[in-house]
């Protein structure tokens, strides 16, 4: 099992019935906040409920995190806050059926969000971890984006251009 910033591993043989509370510690947020290329993880919770079948196991539940990410337009810090259901199952790692890198293969829906493990144990944290990279927004916007593209002269696709818009822009000064 690889190490991970939020590294929570759960033996099969050790679930029990009822949510299971994962919440990062400060050094474990500072980590994966640099990970994951942000300012910071102000919180991280989430709460599982674990539904094992022989050696797959269902996972299901909720993700909330209070991040500190950079504008994509300004570059300032702005507060985001990421509430994502989680919905993944964790099975074993199977070679005799994997594919060959070369080898296109098709998904059905429910394959999806299948982790493969191996041994007798799967990294909970790391699959939230993940998930939680997965949705932020790498390309998302502070307050004060719209008054950095006005400075740097930046016009928007919503912007009307051409000679009736100059027109009337020449109308509105008067």
């Amino acid at each position: 099992m690889s190490t991970s910033e939020l590294s929570r591993p759960i033996k099969l043989r050790a679930i029990k019935a009822g949510a299971l509370v994962v919440e990062a510690s400060d050094a474990e947020r500072a980590a994966l906040a640099e990970r994951l290329g942000i300012t910071s993880i102000e919180s991280l919770r989430a709460e599982v409920m674990l539904d094992p079948d022989g050696s797959k196991v269902t996972a299901a539940g909720q993700l909330h995190a209070e991040i500190t990410q950079a504008c994509a337009v300004s570059f300032e810090d702005f507060p985001v806050t990421v509430d994502e259901p989680l919905a993944m199952v964790f099975v074993p790692t199977q070679s005799e059926t994997s594919a060959k890198f070369d080898e296109e293969i098709e998904l059905e829906a429910d394959e999806l969000d299948q982790i493969a493990y191996e041994g007798d144990s799967f990294d909970l944290g790391e699959a939230i971890a993940q998930s939680l990279s997965l949705a932020i927004d790498p390309y998302a916007e502070g307050p004060g984006a719209d008054a950095a593209r006005a400075k740097a002269g930046i016009v928007t696709d919503d912007t009307p251009r051409g000679p009736l818009a100059e027109a009337l822009a020449a109308l509105k000064k008067n």
